[in-house]
């Protein structure tokens, strides 16, 4: 069972290609126009006027964009549909039937899209296309899968019946739209909407929706402003690594209290599923910007059950290490140093079972890493870093034996 996933997405630097092969075409053929690249979720990436572009402009090019990117499809087809006769389509959320939206593909998945507004509707489809066919970036990133979403939705739900209350549970992706949705049968109504409010609050804005409602309480009713944001306890982000994949909303329990204290474990039961199976069939991923930011201080990149990845900077010495049941594998990214492996632990002390740390040791093996370099240290082997570069980066791969 997939608990994460990755999927790809546009980038800041795959918007701006899209957009200058659109505006190229644009000038081109002296069109005033809005070009807009949104990501798969609808939400802007980047826009770009041409020189006396409508104002109004502006927000059809993202609203033509949104609808080719969620509809998975050019937004051609449901101005069509409306032309023929086929109204309700108008009352699709979310959609602008405009023709001028398209979608942005790498093989069979969308990555965002790209909509363009101020000219007749070909004139826009046609740049629009132009964008599209640029040769455009993306990034890799995590995304919750449905068995992802179910698993977190059933922890918060099952602690619940424990707890005699009958909350209703949604689970929404990292752009709040909702992916699953538990509902007793004693649930109260109003809850469905309230608990989905509350996860797409703390999934857009990455943070728990408590701390709206703590501004809102504490003297910042402005909060209520926020768009989309709703001030109400009981949304909590789902995380993978340092990545919020979606969110978990309560609503419906004894208090706003334990709504909050149910969605925490739903969040925590995912957590600690992925933790035990890593994320299932799919590999980790984390992007070179995540990278580089983990860089700056250091720290675990994951941290599983079997094995841990640490993005490991040195600036200085350290003491001896013994690790009894792990295997370290180091990949060095930046800088040098030298590691002593072998010898004897001298007044060794032990910090946890099966670790013993000192300061010193007698005899083992120096060995000088560049960057490049690769050193594997098995379980029961001594080593000890005794000169770094300031910094010294490097990857440090820990595996149970």
């Amino acid at each position: 069972m997939e608990l994460v996933r990755t999927r790809r997405i546009i980038d800041t630097e795959g918007a701006d290609a899209v957009l200058a092969a659109a505006e190229s075409r644009a000038r081109q053929n002296g069109s005033r126009v809005v070009i807009a690249v949104v990501d798969p979720h609808g939400e802007l990436v980047a826009l770009r006027r041409t020189p006396a572009a409508q104002i109004a402009s502006s927000r059809v090019a993202v609203d033509k964009g949104r609808s080719a990117a969620i509809f998975v499809r050019p937004s051609r087809e449901l101005e069509e549909q409306v032309s023929n006769g086929r109204l309700g389509a108008l009352a699709l959320r979310g959609a602008a039937a405009l023709t001028g939206g398209i979608p942005l593909t790498v093989g069979d998945e969308v990555v965002g899209a790209v909509g363009t507004s101020g000219e007749t509707p070909d004139e826009d489809e046609q740049i629009s296309i132009a964008g599209a066919g640029a040769d455009f970036s993306t990034v890799e990133v995590a995304a919750l899968t449905f068995d992802g979403a179910r698993l977190t939705a059933e922890a918060a739900t099952q602690l619940a019946t424990e707890r005699h209350v009958h909350p209703v549970v949604a689970v929404v992706d990292a752009g709040g739209t909702l992916v699953y949705l538990s509902r007793p049968d004693r649930a109260q109504v109003a809850s469905v909407e309230v608990a989905t409010d509350k996860a797409r609050t703390a999934a857009i804005y990455r943070r728990p929706s408590k701390d709206f409602e703590d501004q809102a309480t504490n003297g910042r009713p402005s909060a209520l402003h926020l768009a989309r944001a709703v001030p109400l306890q009981g949304g909590i982000p789902i995380t993978f690594g340092d990545q919020v994949v979606g969110a978990i909303g309560v609503s419906g329990a004894s208090s706003a209290d334990e709504d909050q204290e149910l969605a925490v474990a739903g969040a925590d039961a995912l957590a600690a599923a992925v933790a035990r199976n890593g994320r299932g069939s799919s590999a980790a991923f984390f992007s070179s910007a995540t990278l580089s930011e983990k860089f700056e201080e250091g720290g675990l990149l994951l941290d599983t059950a079997r094995y841990k990845i640490d993005a490991g900077r040195r600036t200085a010495p350290g003491e001896v290490e013994y690790h009894d049941r792990f295997v370290d594998v180091m990949h060095i990214v930046r800088g040098s140093a030298t590691v002593v492996t072998g010898g004897t632990l001298v007044e060794p002390r032990e910090v946890a079972t099966g670790e013993l740390r000192a300061d010193s040791v007698e005899g083992g093996i120096p060995h000088e890493l560049a960057e490049g370099d690769v050193l594997a240290i098995p379980n029961g082997v001594a080593h000890q870093f005794t000169r770094v570069s300031d910094p010294f980066l490097y990857f440090v791969v820990k595996v149970e034996a």
